[in-house]
Order: structure tokens, then sequence, then C-alpha cells
């Protein structure tokens, strides 16, 4: 049987022992203790079984050791992890569930409220951490080939409703070892984890490359701009990794700070050894001023959920603001023309990337796996430069696809939300430039009768739909929207009606 990433983790786990590898809200743990608690969720999911066969499993768990146990315990159990977003609304959370025919709903009993009803309606298991914690242990757990699926993010694309990407347990392996060789991670390490953990970058380039070497991996239950800033000042932490958007608050909170708890900061930092920014680009202004305050030159890279990462900055040596430097070990990289051509030294072109990373397949969508893939290159649909042999992101081939902070947000899936509002009877949704943010999500609506809208209101009504992060931060109501001769709405000309409002 081939080895499968979680068969490796355990191993590794097994070598490391008393090491503390998770500090949470809940306390400390070591790996041994994280072995042990994993294996009690293996048993209580098993439920006298011999395999999960892949089955999926979702779960919605705070940042923090029970989070780590119950995704160890599903991927030791034989079945597929499929992480919830603690942001989402329950509309979503039903989404991913039914999307992903889920067997059984794992949740903390803060979640239970909004799940259990969904477990009830779709006549399938809901069990609770407290249960599956307290299970006895396993007498036995199932071997695990690494050509099993293991892992299935949701992520929007331009069809409108998020679609599930499946990763094998040899794609995660591929993702890890190669960041773990890249960024020169050790047992050594200590990182401070606050991003969310349904989204690759925080499962794998924060949690999964942490315990892999047998690093400590501190996870704050929220991100608290002054927390940060107290870690880093105790002058224990070593890595970080963040959006732009964290950063840029970082920045405001060290600015606003008095002038000794400014330089007790900034030297916390200076004994850090790697501060990596990612999701989306970085603004020159803040990859400027970090380094002002920090000393730190943040380490941008690019990356999709689909591919892992596939270009960084190195980890010594130049880095350069607007560049996500070079491809990674073991990621093959090229930009390619509309017709599939390798572009000339110089020239724009798409993205496409192949290698062990990719993922297997848009789960269940058999069509839009093979729409992704051309000679089996991945087209990831984002347009780059290479200058002085370093990669620059120039945007997204579709407008459809909105950059906000870490997310990338389908604009059809909103506007399909927004249709079912009473007052609106058609709408266009577009991103707009934001310095913090990257995008902000913008509408344009025409309403019924002339029925008065505002944002707010809009707001308060899509917040029961969308997730946070998806919610329109600008609304302009119009009489019309531009179309071109076939009636297609013209979304660069609805960007330019948001535009003409911001010049006013």
């Amino acid at each position: 049987m081939t080895r499968s990433l979680e068969l490796m983790l355990i191993t590794r786990a097994r070598g490391h022992g008393v090491r503390a590898a998770v500090v949470a809200a809940e306390g400390t743990f070591s790996y041994s203790e994280l072995l042990d608690a994993s294996a009690r969720v293996a048993s209580a999911l098993l439920g006298g079984g011999e395999d999960l066969e892949q089955a999926r499993i979702a779960f919605l768990v705070p940042r923090g050791f029970q989070y780590v146990a119950v995704q160890w315990g599903i991927w030791r159990a034989g079945g597929i992890a499929v992480p919830l977003a603690v942001s989402h609304p329950a509309r979503e959370l039903e989404y991913v569930v039914a999307d992903a025919d889920a067997s059984a709903i794992v949740a903390h009993p803060d979640f239970e409220a909004v799940l259990k009803p969904i477990a009830t309606s779709r006549a399938i298991r809901f069990v609770s951490t407290t249960e599956v914690l307290a299970a006895a242990p396993p007498l036995s757990l199932p071997g695990v080939d690494e050509r099993r699926r293991g892992l299935i993010l949701y992520t929007s694309g331009t069809t409108g409703r998020p679609k599930g990407v499946v990763l094998t347990h040899a794609n995660l392996r591929a993702q890890v070892s190669s960041l773990v060789a890249a960024w020169g991670w050790s047992a050594h390490d200590r990182i401070l984890g606050v991003l969310p953990l349904h989204h690759t970058h925080g499962i794998i380039n924060v949690l999964s490359c942490a315990l892999w070497p047998g690093a400590c991996c501190e996870l704050l239950p929220a991100f608290d701009a002054e927390r940060v800033w107290q870690r880093f000042a105790d002058g224990d932490v070593t890595v970080f990794m963040a959006v732009p958007t964290i950063y840029a608050r970082l920045i405001a909170a060290w600015e606003t700070a008095p002038a000794a708890s400014r330089k007790a900061m900034s030297d916390g930092c200076a004994r850090m050894r790697l501060m990596v920014s990612g999701s989306a680009a970085l603004p020159v202004r803040v990859f400027e001023r970090w380094r002002e305050i920090t000393g730190h030159t943040l380490l941008e890279r690019y990356g999709m959920t689909e591919i892992g990462m596939a270009l960084s900055n190195p980890l010594r040596g130049e880095r350069v603001a607007g560049s996500v430097g070079t491809p990674l070990p073991g990621v093959e990289v090229r930009l390619v023309d509309e017709e599939g051509r390798p572009v000339e030294p110089g020239a724009a072109g798409e993205i496409q990337v192949r290698g062990p990373a990719v993922f297997l397949e848009y789960w269940r969508r058999p069509d839009a796996t093979a729409e992704a893939f051309r000679d089996g290159w991945f087209m990831t649909g984002d347009l780059a430069v290479v200058e002085n042999g370093r990669y620059r992101i120039l945007g997204r081939k579709s407008v459809d696809i909105i950059k906000t902070g870490a997310y990338k947000v389908s604009a059809l899936e909103i506007e399909d939300v927004l249709r079912e509002h009473p007052d609106v009877r058609e709408c266009a949704v577009v991103g707009i430039p934001d310095p913090e943010w990257g995008e902000r999500v913008a509408a344009a609506v025409i309403t019924r009768h002339g029925n008065e809208l505002d944002l707010q209101a809009l707001r308060d009504w899509a917040r029961q739909r969308l997730a946070p992060y998806k919610l329109p931060a600008r609304l302009l109501v119009v009489p019309d929207l531009p179309r071109n001769a076939m009636g297609k709405v013209q979304k660069p000309e609805v960007t330019a009606l948001f535009e003409a409002v911001d010049r006013v």
C-alpha cells in the first residue's frame, strides 16, 4: 500500500512525542495528545466499522485544538474532510453539506443549533465534538492509500455556486512538502495562526506545514490586532502568514500605539524569521510600510485552492514589490495565449500549472473538471507576465471573479441571491478596486416599480443568505444596466458607473 499523507503525518507525529503541537484557547497539546484525540475521533466516526471508504464528513469547529483533532480523525478513519466556514450563514452551510453529499456532520456544541436541523432534514448523522473526543480508543484504524480523496474545499467560480475542489492525500503531501522545503520549516518554528480553516491558506500553508516537521502551531480564536502584536512582542513566534487586509490592520494598530509599545512590537518582529502575504495582491504601500516598521520584507506568493501554492518569492534573496517570484519545487508553470500556445518572453499570458500538487477534480462536476484543463495543464484564469525572471500577476481573465480580502467570489452567485430580494428586478455585481481589500463587492440594481432600496437594508437581508465577505459594500440604484446589442450586461461599463459616482 502506498503510504498516505495521513499516515505520514501520523508517523511523523509519533516521532515528535511530547513536543507542543497545538496551542489554542483550550490549552497546550502535544503531538502525543493530538494522536490520541484524533484516534478517538476516528473511532467514533467508524462506529464499529472498518473504513469510512471516502465518505464525506462535514465539520464545523472553531479554530483550535478540536479542529485539528477532528480533521486528523476523519483522515485516519478513511473519510474525506469537508471543512465548513464559521462565518457562513445556514443557507451556505446547507449547500456545502448537500453538494458534498456528506454522510455525517461533526460540530462543536456552539454550532449545534445551526447544523443539527440540516442533518435532520437530510437524514444524516449528527455528532458533537464532545461525543467524538470522548470515544473509546480504537483497536485498529484502516490503512489509507494516498491516491484516495482526502479533502474537499469549496471555491467560487464563474459558474456561480461554489464548486468542491477535491484533493487527494498525494496532492496534500505534494503541497506541504513543497512549502516546507521552500520556506525552511523546522521543528523549532512556532507560527501564529489567524487565518480561516476552511481555506487552503490556513489549512495547508499554516496548519499542515507547521505540523509536518514537528513545529508548534498557535491558533488564535479570532484575529485581534492588539493580541497579535502582543504575541510578536513576546518574541517566541518565528513565522507569520496573513492576507494583505490583516497586514493593513496591523499597520494601523502599530501607528496608533504608544511609542514605547511600538518599539517592543517592532523588536519582536525583528526576531521572527519569516512573514508571508498571500491570497490577494499585496499593495506596494503595505509592502513598503511593513518593511519600514518591522524590518521584514514580506514574502509574497501565488496559489489557488485547485493547485496549492505555485509561485513564491525566495526565502533567501531579493523580494520585489508586486512580484510573486518563481515556481516552487515540484511545480511546473507556463504562460499561454488564447490558443494555448506559450507566449514570447516578456509577453502577458494566462498562468497554467501542472504537477502532483494540482487537484484531482471538481466534486461530481466532470464537465467543469474537463473544461479546467488543457493538455494536462490546469488553466488558472489569471494573467501574468515574467519580468526579470519573476512572475507579476496582472489580474483575472473573467470579470465575474472578484478577489476581496482572502477570498475569490463569484459575481454570478451574488447576483442570483440578490435577484431573490422582493425589491430587486435586475442587478449586476462587479469588483471595485479597494486599497485595503483589493476589491470590494459592488451591486448595480434596478428596483421593482421604482421602489427605494438602501445599502444597509440590502446587506441586512442578504446576511442570512451570503457569507459576510460576499455582501455588497457598494450599492447603486440605476434605471437600466449597460448592455450590448445582444442584451448582455457590460461589466466594464457597470464598473465605470461606480467610478463616475466617485468622481462627483
